[in-house]
């Protein structure tokens, strides 16, 4: 079973599910994937938070622990910033956890020519924690929008 720990926001989270509903779409009922959204709409604020760095990460635990408890076998966060946490989130959690900037960042590598630029829409708080620059190697370019461009649109 599917754990996903939603909450951060909760849009994101029923995003992530309705996506994996349409990858199975018009297959029997019996085929589409057992999963179960926690919605933890609770967890602090990230942007807010970022320097109260064990709020955040006692919080994410306790929405791990809940989805482990419950017999999944692994836990999916679709939320950028959440991943600030990831490292010290793991080793708390018995059960794996995707890491979101990681897959993406692989995904660059096999499908994206050396010295690509690789743009990265994201909040100030993911942008800022670099959860996507640690994972792209340096054959990457990664950008960003200006910081007006970002203030305007994100």
């Amino acid at each position: 079973m599917i754990g996903i720990l939603g909450g951060m926001g909760t849009q994101a989270g029923l995003d992530f599910c309705s996506k994996l509903a349409k990858l199975n779409r018009g297959k029997a009922d019996q085929k589409y994937p057992i999963f179960l959204l926690y919605n933890k709409a609770n967890i602090p604020d990230r942007k807010q938070n970022l320097k109260r760095y064990k709020n955040v990460l006692s919080s994410l635990i306790k929405g791990c622990k809940f989805l482990q408890k419950n017999k999944c076998n692994f836990i999916s966060i679709p939320c950028n910033t959440a991943h600030h946490w990831y490292k010290d989130l793991k080793k708390k959690i018995k059960i794996p956890i995707l890491n979101m900037p990681e897959i993406v960042c692989f995904n660059i590598k096999n499908n994206c020519k050396t010295n690509a630029k690789i743009g990265l829409l994201a909040t100030d708080a993911t942008i800022a924690t670099g959860v996507y620059s640690q994972y792209l190697d340096k054959k990457f370019n990664l950008i960003t929008p200006s910081k007006n461009l970002q203030i305007r649109n994100v």
